[in-house]
């Protein structure tokens, strides 16, 4: 019965008049609908990809030449200690 008064109410699925739908306003309007969901669509995609680190595309002018750690650097990897 709903359905039946809302097509009656509703010719052919035209919700706005003509006049309304190509105003200025409502250009305006559809812009930033269109604006607003290919942004959403852009950051959707970019929280799928992975993290992208700039410091890894960078020379290493911020990496130092020599180890400061406490620990100093061996030629081989094993112990030091005679432990």
């Amino acid at each position: 019965m709903m359905s039946f008064v809302a097509h009656a109410l509703v010719p052919a699925g035209v919700l706005f008049p003509a006049s309304l739908v190509q105003s200025a306003t409502f250009s305006v309007l559809a812009a930033l609908v269109a604006i607003n969901t290919v942004m959403y669509g852009a950051l959707a995609v970019a929280k799928m990809l992975p993290k992208v680190y700039p410091s890894n595309w960078v020379s290493g002018r911020s990496r130092r030449s020599q180890s400061r750690s406490i620990h100093p650097d061996t030629a081989d990897d094993g112990p030091t200690s005679g432990r």
